[in-house]
């Protein structure tokens, strides 16, 4: 489903802005501007190691360790929903209401990540847990020079079992929406397609970064609510037609590429980046 195995974090961004470029002021961001997603040129995502990426590419989606490609638009990686396995331990010591927990009080893993937990969205309590831990890594982004945040695994909801909510993870979404803006980022709605309209009426959110929503036949889903502020990516080991079949389609978003499920960087044998 997702491609985070190997990166987990937030996604750097430099400043630049591109033709389609739109800056908006988020209510609650106490008069701080954001510069929205640009509604077309080549995006790159890169969450299994920074790279150059090649003189085409406009936008830049990194992990939060990395720093913002030169002279392009950044998106900053945050695991908005789950936690990292790097700092598990942290969440146990110092924010251990903030996770979700089952019958014996231990807390829950995602059944396709087991080395990560997750956050229990569920209660007011625990949701301002979570974003005063998260609130650190948005303000870092914002700090290295990112243009926005996307935060990942906003559909936990959806595998854990009926113990998380789509009302709990949804009110979680629209604080970290607030803190994005308010530390001057565009804020992107990861994956998610069963939210339809609600993921921007609801929460606020500016775009969408979308998993293979062409093989999954989703794509209208976010294009119907965000337009053409929409980067898909296709992984090459799934993709199941050529490419080129890709790019002639007339309702993929306008900014689809492929890459290798890993996401290495260009200097590994199994890189993959095309674009259309």
């Amino acid at each position: 489903m997702l491609s985070r195995t190997l990166f987990i974090g937030a996604v750097v961004v430099g400043t630049l802005l591109v033709s389609g470029c739109a800056t908006a002021s988020s209510p609650a961001s106490g008069g701080h501007d954001y510069t929205n997603l640009p509604t077309s040129g080549v995006p790159d995502y890169q969450l299994g190691g920074a790279y150059r990426p090649a003189e085409d590419v406009t936008i830049v989606e990194r992990d939060s360790t990395a720093h913002p490609a030169s002279g392009k638009y950044n998106v900053c990686y945050v695991n908005g929903f789950q936690t990292q396995p790097e700092d598990a331990s942290m969440w146990k010591r110092s924010h251990a209401d903030a996770l979700l927990r089952d019958e014996d009080g231990d807390p829950v893993s995602d059944p396709g990540w087991p080395d990560e937990m997750f956050l229990d969205t569920r209660t007011a309590a625990a949701r301002d847990s979570i974003v005063s831990v998260l609130t650190k890594s948005i303000a870092r982004c914002s700090d290295r020079g990112f243009d926005a945040v996307e935060f990942d695994n906003l559909d936990s909801w959806t595998r854990s079992h009926g113990a998380l909510t789509r009302s709990g993870n949804l009110a979680l979404a629209s604080a970290l929406v607030d803190v994005a803006h308010a530390h001057g980022l565009a804020a992107g709605q990861k994956n998610t397609p069963q939210l339809g309209a609600s993921g921007k009426r609801d929460t606020g959110f500016d775009f969408v970064v979308a998993e293979e929503c062409v093989k999954y036949r989703e794509c209208a889903a976010y294009t119907k609510t965000y337009g053409a502020r929409v980067i898909d990516i296709e992984y090459s080991d799934n993709i199941g037609r050529s490419w080129s079949s890709v790019c002639d389609l007339d309702d993929r978003p306008t900014m689809t590429i492929l890459r290798d499920r890993d996401l290495v960087p260009v200097s590994k044998p199994a890189y993959v980046f095309e674009r259309c």
